[in-house]
């Protein structure tokens, strides 16, 4: 009966993970270009019983006798599909229409991806993030710049203060890994390159695999609140069939502790 206190709390520590990660996902339902995650589980190592010597006979068994241990979280997989697009017409919102990331350069020098496109300008006038990390290659919009036009290819044009051609100031590269699910999320919408990712591939959008840019949209998040309201009651209804499972081993450990009286 041990066993069967150990496997149910088991149980209740993976449920208690999942219900987790779900309240990370609802949470971050309105936040740009959020990928919502899901929990994985795996069995446990499984215990071969023997079986006693009047039990056999000369035929081979269809099956061992085995207990298994109970459950574990192995993993957190995430979800890259792409998300709905929110019209906003700030001409420095871009929102990536298939696979790519943009790359982001930490102040170490060091690049991590994105795909929030929420980008601004700095008092030097970078384009930069909401938190202030430029987008790599340090692109900059000269002040006397009247419009700001970035194509589907990453081009990137200004119209300056009295003139009618534009200039091109430069040309986002995105990224993409062969294992997106293998990302590090490190907080503030970005992710780190990791073994299980891959290294990153670089390209000129709409080339290579890549997504093209939307001037004036955002991507928003992928979480499905509907289908996440019904993953909380399955984890919640597991979670109760695990404590009713404690409970009743509790139950029959005190009956045969009382087999005496």
């Amino acid at each position: 009966m041990l066993r069967a206190l150990y496997t149910a709390a088991l149980g209740m520590r993976a449920q208690q993970l999942g219900v987790d990660t779900i309240a990370h996902n609802l949470a971050n339902a309105n936040t740009t270009a959020f990928k919502r995650a899901r929990m994985e589980f795996q069995d446990l190592f499984y215990q071969l019983v023997p079986v006693v010597p009047e039990q056999r006979d000369q035929r081979t068994p269809p099956a061992a006798l085995e207990l298994g241990h109970g459950v574990q979280a192995v993993a957190t997989a995430r979800s890259f599909l792409q998300g709905s697009l929110l019209e906003t017409g700030n001409p420095l919102d871009l929102a990536l229409m298939g696979d790519g990331f943009f790359q982001i350069e930490r102040p170490d020098g060091t690049i991590v991806y994105t795909r929030d496109g929420s980008f601004t300008l700095n008092e030097n006038g970078e384009i930069v993030t909401s938190t202030g990390l430029p987008l790599a290659g340090r692109f900059t919009i000269p002040p006397e710049a009247d419009s700001v036009t970035i194509g589907a290819d990453g081009v990137i044009l200004v119209t300056l203060h009295g003139q009618s051609q534009s200039i091109q100031v430069g040309q986002i590269e995105l990224a993409r890994f062969i294992n997106p699910e293998g990302l590090r999320p490190i907080g503030g919408n970005l992710y780190e390159a990791t073994p299980s990712s891959g290294e990153p591939i670089l390209g000129v959008p709409g080339a290579d695999g890549l997504g093209t840019i939307k001037q004036g949209f955002l991507e928003q998040s992928n979480v499905d609140v509907v289908q996440e309201m019904v993953n909380l009651i399955v984890a919640q209804r597991a979670y109760e069939i695990n404590t009713k499972m404690v409970q009743t081993t509790d139950e029959l450990w005190s009956m045969t502790n009382n087999i005496k009286r």
